[in-house]
C-alpha cells in the first residue's frame, strides 16, 4: 500500500481547523466577526479543549487575532501588496509538488479531481460564491497534497491565508459568466490527462492568481 493509499485520520482539532479555516477563507464568517469557545463547543459538540488548539493554529496561521480580555476575531483581510508578494511563492510550492508526483498519476486522482470539479460546475450554475470557493480551495489543495509532504501543505495553507481575498471577491469582480470558473480548472485537469509535464506546470501557473 503506497502513501497515497493509506486512509488518513484526522483528529478532532485538525477536522476544526479545516471546518472554519475553510468558513473563513470562503467567507462563510466574515472579517472582524467575533469567535467564543462556548459557542463553538456548542457547534461541534466538543469540548473546549480542541477549540482552544484549533484557535491558536488559526491565529498562528494570521486568519485570526487574539488581544488579551478581547477574545478571538477574524482578523483582516491583507493588502493587496501582501498578495502580490505571495501568489508567486503560492505558485512555487503547488508546481513544485506537481513536479514530484506527475510522473505517477493515477485514475484515482483524475477521480478525485473529477468528483472536486463536479461540485464547482453545480456551484457555478447555483451562483454560490461561497461553494465555488471552497471547491476551487478544494482542487488546489488536492494538488498539493497529493505530494505527500506534510511541512509544504503546511506553508501553502500559511501563504492561502493571506490571498483569502482572492476566494472572497475574485469570482464577483473577474467573471461575467461563472460558469468559466470550473472550465479554466476542468481544462487544466485535461492539461494534466496529456501527460505533457511542461505544459502542466506552465497551466498550473497560469491558474493561481
Amino acid at each position: 500500500m503506497t502513501s497515497q493509499t493509506v486512509p488518513l485520520v484526522f483528529s478532532l482539532r485538525e477536522q476544526i481547523v479545516d471546518r472554519l479555516r475553510n468558513d473563513v477563507l470562503c467567507g462563510r464568517i466574515s472579517e472582524g466577526e467575533n469567535l467564543t469557545e462556548i459557542g463553538l463547543v456548542q457547534r461541534f459538540g466538543v469540548s473546549r479543549t480542541p477549540i482552544r488548539e484549533a484557535l491558536q493554529q488559526l491565529t498562528h496561521e494570521g486568519l485570526l487575532e487574539s488581544r488579551p480580555n478581547a477574545g478571538v476575531k477574524v482578523a483582516p483581510v491583507p493588502p493587496d501588496s501582501v498578495r502580490q508578494l505571495v501568489v508567486p511563492i503560492r505558485r512555487s510550492i503547488e508546481t513544485f509538488a506537481l513536479r514530484s508526483y506527475f510522473s505517477t498519476l493515477l485514475a484515482e486522482d483524475f477521480r478525485r479531481w473529477k468528483t472536486i470539479l463536479e461540485h464547482m460546475k453545480s456551484a457555478c450554475r447555483e451562483r454560490d460564491y461561497i461553494q465555488i470557493a471552497e471547491s476551487d480551495i478544494a482542487f488546489h489543495r488536492s494538488i498539493v497534497s497529493r505530494a505527500g509532504f506534510k511541512e509544504i501543505e503546511s506553508m501553502w495553507m500559511s501563504m492561502l491565508a493571506r490571498v483569502r481575498s482572492h476566494f472572497q471577491a475574485s469570482y464577483r469582480l473577474n467573471y461575467n459568466n461563472l460558469i468559466d470558473v470550473y472550465r479554466e480548472h476542468d481544462r487544466l485537469v485535461e492539461v494534466f490527462k496529456s501527460g505533457d509535464l511542461e505544459a502542466s506546470i506552465k497551466a498550473l501557473e497560469e491558474n493561481i492568481e
